[in-house]
């Protein structure tokens, strides 16, 4: 069946006008955290400049086979969630709970990954200003320093993807409900946008954080 038309709220004018707003809205808000997560991400890179091969040395400490997989895992919930916004545009209810449904359990599955890389983390002394603290080969103020930035960029992650889920789950109730036209397509598209945004700062930190250094072999373990 066609979706039915939306709402209109009583400060727009037209549907179209409606939806404008809604996606410029979250475009707007999404430039705010790009500066955020780019001021970070800058200043880490500006400091790798200095310590290069110190840098190079902690961050083939980190586990890359899980930041691999967490990366497909996240790439598959994005295509969850493109279907998940087609459906609502259609006004398939059920299709875009299915895909909604799959598209947070993959998010789950990322932050139960990530979880279980921060425990590997403090068992291998990767956890700065612990009892088990391990600098291995790397100067350990240094390693201090990757491990800060990596803790911050990828904690300040889960925390968005967390956001992202609560967001997924209330579109879901709401759809539940059979409020597809007020709480479908146009809200879909844009909580869309959000979740796509987590996508893209995940597949930047990837090469930032974990493809940046030489990791052996032998490291690539859960």
């Amino acid at each position: 069946m066609p979706a039915e038309p939306p709402v209109l709220e009583p400060q727009f004018a037209t549907a179209e006008q409606q939806r404008s707003a809604s996606v410029l809205g979250m475009w707007v808000f999404l430039a705010t955290e790009v500066l955020l997560f780019g001021g970070i991400i800058t200043a880490f890179l500006a400091t790798r400049v200095f310590y290069p091969h110190e840098f190079e040395r902690a961050a083939g400490r980190l586990n890359v086979l899980i930041g691999g997989i967490n990366t497909v895992v996240l790439l598959a919930s994005g295509l969850g969630m493109a279907l998940a916004v087609h459906a609502a545009q259609k006004g398939q209810r059920w299709a875009t709970l299915t895909w909604l449904g799959l598209t947070a359990l993959l998010g789950l599955g990322f932050l139960g990954l990530k979880g279980y890389e921060y425990f590997a983390d403090w068992r291998d002394g990767l956890v700065p200003r612990t009892d088990g603290f391990d600098p291995g080969d790397v100067t350990p103020g240094r390693l201090t320093l990757f491990m800060l930035f990596y803790f911050v960029l990828t904690g300040l992650h889960a925390v968005h993807l967390s956001v992202g889920l609560g967001l997924v789950s209330w579109l879901a109730v709401r759809v539940m409900r059979g409020e597809l036209p007020r709480a479908g397509a146009t809200v879909a598209e844009v909580v869309g946008l959000y979740w796509h945004f987590v996508d893209v700062v995940w597949i930047i930190l990837l090469p930032v954080l974990y493809l940046s250094g030489h990791h052996e072999a032998a490291d690539l373990h859960f």
